[in-house]
């Protein structure tokens, strides 16, 4: 039975994993077909992660509605999961409100995110009654006044740097003088501000990060309500890598700071946007190895430089996938990129090479990972990228001849009584699945198995 599916798709066939068999598998099924086909990258996914991720939320989170951003992964299975499972959705364009609304999302649990939006985006909203917009200026006000004049808007916070990463990207949100002077503005303009967003992203290391932004965000509410606005949504953001340890380290710094400055009494609506926290580690990508130099371990720089017999080797391979396809968000964030794993038989003794990868486009903005450890590679050989959910399946492939990565779904027979103990069905809530048993091929006994390097 083939069992795949690619992100334009509606229609997507799941395969059911039964006790004795494991994702590992199912890369290895899938690297032997591509391995006698063209060897084309593709991604697998295991949406058993997803389902352990809303679980792992409601027992640490429970006073916090996840609303998934639909930009960190579009594909439409992850999408009519997570709308089964109840999660709300913050979408950018009027693509992504689409989608949503083709799996009976209700739109007031849509949220129109960005703080720069097309008027038709405005008036699309407006049109199909999703209400919430955020928003972080005078300009955008304004636009939605004009375009949908019964909006209920989320005004953006401001957050201070608190990492390297954060202290080159292009600043949003608006501070609280700035935040003072929208909320008159929009009572000038009869508009309805229903609360407040604010976002510290996950790379954030300073605990008291969070305390300033409750702060803050109490300080705008407020305003508000000396203002006369009904002041009734807290926002925190989508600052959620994925890990528990970091869910764990924000549930233990926001709940006092919560129950501080926003006592249940309130009646508040606290929610969250994570993306990458349901995406990444779902999702994994195998690419294979279309080229390989042989330089000396320093001379990246001079490719064309001579080994002497001295010289320690370093390699630079060259993958079938890159930075201009499922590596898009590598020209955003450096250390988006989790390195990767080689799908070989290796010993433990086996030495390990400095090497960089690129993509097959190899120029100057096509490097995918600058230095890592791995075995010797050959041509043809498989490596794994583990983490490659979030922001990388709706990247627009500048070679029109080069088709996107399929995607192959697979989900245990736990983690499917998982969902089914929720309440869902295939007749019900997950109208588009075709669900059928793995079936692994005998001829993977002969195929090459192994550990991560």
């Amino acid at each position: 039975m083939s069992m795949k599916g690619t992100l334009d798709e509606l229609h997507y066939p799941v395969e059911l994993l039964e006790e004795s068999a494991a994702l590992r598998d199912v890369i290895d099924k899938h690297i032997h077909d591509q391995t006698l086909a063209l060897k084309s990258a593709f991604f697998v996914a295991d949406l058993g992660v997803i389902v352990r991720q809303q679980i792992r939320w409601r027992a640490k989170m429970d006073q916090i509605r996840p609303f998934y951003t639909v930009k960190s992964n579009s594909c439409p299975v992850v999408v009519e999961i997570l709308a089964a499972l109840g999660t709300g959705f913050v979408c950018s364009n009027k693509h992504e409100l689409d989608l949503v609304k083709v799996f009976g999302v209700p739109s007031q649990d849509i949220i129109l995110g960005g703080t720069c939006k097309q008027l038709s985006h405005i008036k699309y909203s407006a049109k199909h009654n999703i209400s919430l917009l955020v928003c972080d200026n005078e300009v955008e006000l304004r636009k939605i006044a004009r375009c949908h004049p019964k909006a209920k808007v989320l005004l953006l916070l401001t957050s201070e740097s608190c990492c390297e990463r954060e202290e080159t990207a292009i600043p949003f949100g608006s501070t609280l003088k700035d935040c003072r002077h929208l909320l008159e503005c929009a009572r000038e303009l009869s508009l309805h501000v229903t609360g407040v967003k604010f976002n510290i992203p996950s790379c954030c290391q300073d605990a008291q990060a969070f305390s300033r932004a409750v702060s803050d965000a109490r300080c705008v509410f407020d305003m508000g309500e000396e203002l006369g606005f009904e002041m009734n949504i807290l926002d925190i953001g989508a600052g959620f890598d994925g890990s528990e340890a970091q869910l764990d380290k924000v549930h233990q710094t926001l709940k006092p700071m919560l129950d501080m400055y926003f006592p249940p009494s309130t009646s508040l609506s606290i929610i969250a946007e994570p993306g990458a926290y349901y995406a990444s580690s779902a999702f994994t990508l195998a690419v294979n190895i279309i080229a390989k130099e042989t330089v000396a371990r320093d001379c990246i720089g001079q490719p064309h430089k001579l080994l002497s017999a001295n010289d320690e080797p370093e390699f630079l391979y060259y993958m079938n996938d890159g930075v201009y396809g499922s590596f898009a968000n590598k020209l955003l964030c450096e250390d988006s990129i989790s390195m990767p794993s080689a799908h070989k038989e290796m010993s433990a003794e086996e030495p390990l090479f400095s090497c960089s990868l690129w993509g097959p486009f190899a120029d100057d903005l096509d490097q995918v990972v600058e230095r890592c450890l791995l075995p010797e590679l050959s041509v043809g050989d498989w490596l794994l990228f583990s983490n490659a959910g979030a922001n990388s399946l709706g990247a627009a492939f500048t070679n029109r001849d080069e088709r996107k990565p399929l995607v192959f779904y697979s989900i245990s027979e736990y983690d499917w009584q998982e969902i089914r103990n929720c309440g869902i069905s295939l007749d019900t809530g997950m109208k588009d699945f075709s669900l059928g048993p793995c079936c692994l091929r005998s001829c993977m006994s002969e195929a090459a198995i192994s550990t991560p390097a």
